[in-house]
Parts: structure tokens; sequence; C-alpha cells
């Protein structure tokens, strides 16, 4: 089959790979038909951090058609439409009862120190072929799969891999009072989703704040206050000017460790590229440092007793925080990988109505075939051509 493999840093190609095959009772094969370019994804294209093994299948954002199922999935047939969360959890264990399997106790990378398994990443998260492929091994197919109607397009689906359920964590976490008002920093895939979402169930303002153009005019468009970050002095005082002078009631980070504004991070983030996987994996976990621009403009921007919520990704282990001001301004903090299935419920009643309120359909801004997911990648990271969302169609 043809997939999308790692090559390094900024070398993405298409090969011709082996076939995935069930290799456990409880696997699946998905034959996929839409799989999108994450930013996590572009965390692995520039070598932040370490890096796949070369000829790594990448992705974690797919859906397909169910090709053929283990001996023991039961209700999960053949043609069945699925989407396939990021993350490899069993549904069973204490961690997925407790509505967290991004914390999956069957599928955690013991071996790393990390949480669940995941589709399309690093030795980190299991080193999994990913979805950017024809098609797809799913492990723990029992709970993972989660399938959806025939009839609308991918597009209405395909973000319940990822996209969805970490705007929808992102909102949950932040906890913004009926009315209340929010700020999202990072207006990419999931910063925009975000104020989408909020907007959906009932926040009051949401202001939206990035330095893309392109960014800001879309969601501008669908009915955010935008913040050009380049267009202030000071911005903090400008959102609180914005917000009675005490700042917004949460404080959503869409950004995570590529931050502008904080040229040691980046530096310390690439020093771990140039070592050998050991020698990087031993630097990330006891001096790794990230890029803290967007959490310390949270910290500032937010009102005294507000939240905070990540969703953004960090990978440092060695961050320095202001430990002083998020104690005197009594914050709370809320952070982590989405837990894709605890939040189903919850989204697909808005996707199955005909007036598609979060506006999926529209949301990515490129299509390509599979034999252009290195231009796609390309465009994702350069910011060009408007580039907001890609979806590959194998």
């Amino acid at each position: 089959m043809k997939a999308l493999t790692w090559r390094g840093k900024r070398d993405v190609r298409v090969d011709r790979v082996a076939d995935p095959e069930i290799l456990e009772p409880n696997d699946a094969i998905v034959r996929v038909t839409s799989t999108g370019i994450c930013g996590e994804d572009l965390h692995l294209y520039e070598k932040v951090g370490p890096s796949p093994a070369k000829g790594d299948i990448l992705g974690h954002e797919a859906m397909g058609e169910v090709a053929e199922v283990g001996l023991e999935i039961d209700g999960l047939l053949p043609g069945d439409r699925v989407v396939v969360p990021f993350q490899i959890a069993c549904g069973a264990c204490f961690m997925c009862v407790e509505g967290l399997p991004s914390q999956c106790e069957t599928t955690q990378v013991r071996a790393a120190g990390m949480g669940a398994a995941q589709f399309g990443s690093t030795r980190l998260y299991g080193e999994v072929p990913g979805g950017q492929a024809e098609y797809l091994r799913v492990p723990q197919a029992q709970f993972g799969p989660i399938k959806v109607p025939q009839g609308p397009p991918d597009d209405r689906f395909v973000y319940l891999s990822d996209v969805l359920p970490t705007a929808w964590q992102a909102f949950e976490y932040a906890k913004v009072p009926a009315g209340g008002s929010l700020v999202v920093l990072g207006l990419g895939p999931i910063g925009d989703m975000v104020t989408r979402v909020a907007m959906q169930r009932g926040a009051g303002r949401v202001i939206g704040v990035d330095l893309v153009p392109e960014r800001l005019e879309r969601a501008r468009r669908n009915g955010v206050e935008v913040l050009d970050l380049q267009a202030y002095d000071n911005v903090v005082e400008e959102i609180r000017a914005r917000t009675d002078g005490r700042g917004p009631d949460a404080v959503i980070d869409a950004v995570g460790m590529e931050a502008h504004g904080a040229p040691f991070g980046m530096l310390a983030q690439q020093m771990t590229t140039l070592l050998p996987d050991p020698l990087a994996d031993k630097l990330l976990a006891n001096a790794g440092v990230d890029r803290l621009a967007a959490l310390y403009l949270a910290i500032d921007i937010v009102r005294r007793g507000g939240t905070i919520s990540l969703s953004g990704d960090y990978a440092g282990m060695a961050d320095p925080l202001p430990m002083l001001k998020l104690f005197d301004k009594q914050l709370d903090l809320h952070m982590g990988h989405a837990n894709v299935r605890r939040w189903v419920d919850d989204i697909m009643p808005l996707l199955t109505r005909d007036d598609d309120p979060l506006g999926t359909d529209t949301f990515a801004t490129h299509h390509l075939p599979l034999d252009e997911g290195p231009r796609g990648y390309q465009m994702f990271q350069d910011k060009t051509n408007g580039t907001g969302k890609v979806l590959l169609h194998p």
C-alpha cells in the first residue's frame, strides 16, 4: 500500500509499504478514506524533540471503512464506517472506566513512562504505524473505532479523531461560566475549533489571539472577536481593557511549545535533535525546556481566580513556571491529551444536525490526494496558501 513515511527533518515521502495484517484477535483493519495533518505531526516534521524512526508511517487523524476484523470483535463489521481516535485504549481498565482513555493501563508505554499508545507517533507513544496511509491496523478495536452514519461527507466526522474532542475537552477544562469570557491563544485548527465550541456552548465573549492574518480573518468571519498579537505593544492590557479591567474568566492555550518569542526554548528543543536518540531522550527527560511564551501570556491575561486550560502540546520535563504568580492569582490549571471516547456522545448530536453548527463541512482549507502529502506538510508548516487544515485522501 501507499503511506506517508518520516525520513528526516522536513522530509516526508510517499512510499510503498507492506499492507497491515490482523495480529491480535481484537484488531481491525480500516481502509482509510480521509486523514488529517495535525500540528503534532509538524513537531515530528520539524524534529522538535525525539523523532520517529526512518520509514515510520505518520498520522493519527483517520477515518474510513472497516475492511477486516479479528475473531474477538463484536459489533464491528466489514463495511462499517468508522473514525479512529488518535489514542489506543482498551475501554475496560481503571483509567478508561474513569474517563481517561489517554492514560489507558492496557496500552500505556511504560518503557518510556508515558500514557496510552498513539498512532503515528514516536517511541514515547509506542511507535504504532499511523493513518496517513491506504490502510490502518487498529489495535483494541473492541473499544476504539467510532461508528458514524453513512451518507454525509467525511469532513463531517473525521475531526472526531482528534480536533473535536481536543477542542471540547479544552473548553470543558476551562470552566467558562454561562455568559462568561474566554480568550483563546492560537487560532490554528484546534484554537479555531475551540472558538466554535465555546460559542456553541454558551460563552458570552470569545476573543481569539493570533498573528497569522488568514487565521484571524477566518475566526472573525465566524463571529469571534479577534486580536492581532503584533498590533499591540501590551496585549495583556488590551485584553484587560476589553474584559472590565480584570481579564477573562478563562484562557485556553492552543499554541503550546510552538509559541513565538522564546528563542532559548526553541534552541533547547532543536539541540535534542542533534543527539543520538538515547541521549536526546535523557536530555528531554531531565533538562527539556519548551517555548513557554503562550503559557506565560495566559497566566498574565487570565483574571484572578480564573482558569487556564492547555490543549497545545508541551514536551519539556524541566519547564520553569512562575509559581508565585500562579499561587498569588489563585489559578486553576488543567491540561492533558484529549480523552476522545469520553466526549463522543456529547459531540455527535451536533454532527448529525443538518445545519452543521460547528462548521465541520467547510473546516478543511485544503483537500489533497495522499500522493501530495509532502506538499501538504510544507504548506501547513509554512502557513502558505491560506492553509488552515489539510485533509489527505488515499
